[in-house]
């Protein structure tokens, strides 16, 4: 949370704002709510419950957050015991102004919490369409933001926010409609979460040497950020790893790789500026090859112009240094008989 929170003009109504809900007692709270909102939090939104040390520096924190000249907004929904039954928070901070935020404000919903005793009548839906109509006409927000449960999207969706794969961003739309709830936990299909995980590319390759043990590259046409590669390329659809390892290096070399697959090392890499997706390879060991089969190769003109067997030492200065670190690693992987690990091969780190 910032610490220095910038002010913003339009105090919260001191009367009970009208809800959406209709019978449900939705209220707007005080900076004396926030020790309660924070217990919310820690007991029905956060992973692990907070110690009491942290409770206390956070509702410290948002008491004067809480004020009307504050940048918090928050309403709740008391139990009859006097504790807090749900409540929502939403935190208003400045971004640059587009034709739809004119002001230049936001609002990230940060929490939105039912106590188990009163869930599914209604309060979550409450608090949180309360505080959004509060912060479109009292604060001028249009743009909210937040991040949604897979149990919870349904209901944000419905209130007009529509979803994004990257990270469950959420955006509210201006001209949004809503349908009636659905009862019951409602999941999402299969092929609609799919959009929401991670996405990464996949490729397998063979690792060769000659009979005196030094590996054998292949030298890009294509690629000068990656001049020196071993055998091999990207996945095809339907294919597996040993089944793409194969291909490549038919493709590439000419020679057929025989069974059963001997793994030497994982790659994984994460995306970057130069490829939008994760990274992950296998890397199977070639064997030793003869002087006659290296002499019988046969490059692929449009992807290798030249192929070289070298010592490791000469291999470094002709490589970018994380090439030279996964060849040395899948070296390591073929000397010691234990598959390796080489999980820093990300895009555009070079």
């Amino acid at each position: 949370m910032n610490a220095n929170p910038a002010p913003v003009p339009a105090p919260i109504a001191a009367a009970d704002p009208p809800t959406a809900a209709g019978s449900v007692p939705v209220r707007a709270a005080t900076s004396a709510d926030a020790e309660g909102i924070i217990r919310m939090r820690s007991a029905h939104v956060l992973s692990a419950p907070l110690d009491e040390e942290w409770i206390r520096r956070s509702a410290d924190e948002l008491a004067p957050r809480l004020a009307p000249a504050g940048d918090a907004r928050a309403f709740v929904v008391d139990a009859p015991d006097g504790s807090m039954a749900a409540c929502a928070l939403g935190l208003i901070h400045p971004v640059l102004s587009a034709p739809t935020y004119p002001r230049g404000l936001t609002a990230r919903v940060h929490i939105v919490a039912t106590d188990p005793g009163f869930r599914r009548r209604g309060y979550a839906r409450a608090v949180v369409t309360t505080l959004l109509d509060h912060l479109a006409e009292n604060d001028d927000v249009t743009l909210f933001e937040l991040h949604a449960s897979v149990e919870a999207q349904p209901l944000y969706r419905e209130l007009g926010f529509a979803g994004s794969p990257a990270l469950m961003r959420m955006t509210r739309l201006p001209a949004a409609t809503t349908s009636p709830p659905e009862e019951g936990p409602v999941w999402m299909p299969p092929e609609q979460y799919a959009e929401t995980v991670l996405k990464a590319t996949a490729f397998a390759c063979v690792h060769f040497t000659d009979q005196h043990g030094r590996p054998l590259q292949l030298h890009s046409v294509y690629s000068p950020g990656h001049p020196w590669q071993m055998v091999g390329g990207t996945m095809d659809h339907g294919e597996r790893p040993f089944e793409t390892a194969v291909r490549e290096c038919r493709e590439e070399t000419g020679l057929t790789v025989s069974g059963p697959p001997r793994l030497l090392a994982t790659v994984y890499g994460l995306p970057g500026a130069q490829w939008p997706y994760s990274t992950i390879g296998m890397v199977f060991d070639g064997g030793r090859l003869t002087a006659g089969q290296i002499h019988g190769i046969t490059l692929n003109p449009r992807e290798h112009d030249e192929l070289r067997v070298l010592p490791m030492a000469e291999w470094e200065p002709l490589m970018p240094a994380r090439d030279f670190a996964r060849l040395s690693a899948v070296e390591e992987a073929r000397t010691t008989g234990v598959a390796a690990y080489f999980g820093t091969w990300d895009w555009g780190n070079e």
